[in-house]
């Protein structure tokens, strides 16, 4: 079964939430244009590595400890305190010869304001937030896989939630710009101005509780949770193309969080993939979206 869920929708842009969080749109232009170079794992060896390191070296300034993990170098900002932890990930390679600005130099971008805005939290923000830059995803997610089945279980890291972020800074407002990514007869918008969030089984209560703050944080944020239940995921792959798929597999609670990839961006897996082609008035929203729920008491 198949539910979708979605929230009070704000027609005014200019509309502000209780709890919305200032996020620099000039960030995450900046963000989304030093990564989006070709960085494939293997095609592009030397480029994947530089950016690895970079992403590295930019959280650690923001006062995290870092760790290069595994063979595939994801790249992992540890909790401030120990305990169970919010986890917030991306994957940073891209597709061989694609500069990937949407996939996903947007969801890196993100990530890195999140953790920037949550090094340092205020009163009553949460401080067990972790963040993992995953490599390999284009490759059938070696990072992420390696992160969950090999470094979680012999760590003491333990992840109470994920929210994985894969293209989240494409956005049209034409009639037509949005196709179903499974053809099954659920209501679904076909203006493709929303931020898609996927959940099934136990990551369920997630999606419910992302599409409540975004009501309050961030209404100016059109938001579409898609539910499943009775492992209905296990017969649509293409609900498992993500870093959730070994998170779900685990029966750890975890969220993707996308702009639905090619059924809205034409550009998607191509050379037009490019950082003028994305809405940043869009990924800065979503990002508000991020920071709000990942500092949540």
């Amino acid at each position: 079964m198949l539910v979708i869920e979605t929230g009070r929708r704000e027609m005014q842009s200019a509309a502000r939430g209780r709890g919305a969080v200032e996020i620099d749109e000039g960030e995450l232009r900046e963000h989304v244009g030093w990564l989006s170079t070709p960085r494939h794992i293997q095609a592009q060896p030397r480029e994947n590595r530089r950016i690895g390191d970079r992403l590295g070296d930019l959280l650690a300034s923001f006062g995290h400890r870092v760790e290069i993990q595994g063979p595939y170098r994801n790249v992992i900002a540890h909790p401030l305190d120990p305990g169970p932890c919010t986890l917030i990930c991306a994957h940073y390679d891209s597709v061989p010869f694609t500069p990937g600005a949407d996939d996903n130099g947007s969801g890196v971008a993100a990530l890195l304001a999140c953790a920037r805005a949550l090094a340092r939290p205020g009163p009553g923000q949460r401080r067990n937030v972790a963040f993992v830059a995953f490599n390999g995803e284009e490759d059938g997610m070696l990072g992420s896989s390696d992160f969950v089945d090999a470094f979680l279980p012999a760590r003491s890291l333990v992840v109470e939630r994920a929210h994985v972020l894969e293209m989240i800074g494409f956005c049209s407002h034409e009639r037509g710009s949005q196709r179903r990514p499974v053809k099954v007869p659920i209501p679904m918008p076909d203006v493709g101005d929303f931020l898609g969030l996927l959940g099934s089984g136990g990551s369920n209560r997630m999606v419910n509780d992302l599409v409540r703050t975004a009501e309050a944080a961030t209404p100016d944020l059109h938001v579409v949770g898609l539910k499943t239940y009775c492992a209905v995921d296990r017969l649509l792959p293409v609900l498992h193309r993500s870093d959730h798929s070994p998170f779900w597999k685990a029966g750890i609670p975890s969220v993707l969080w996308t702009d639905t990839a090619e059924f809205r961006n034409a550009n998607y897996h191509g050379s037009g993939d490019r950082p003028a082609t994305l809405d940043y008035g869009f990924l800065r929203r979503v990002t508000a979206l991020l920071v709000a729920s990942a500092s949540a008491t």
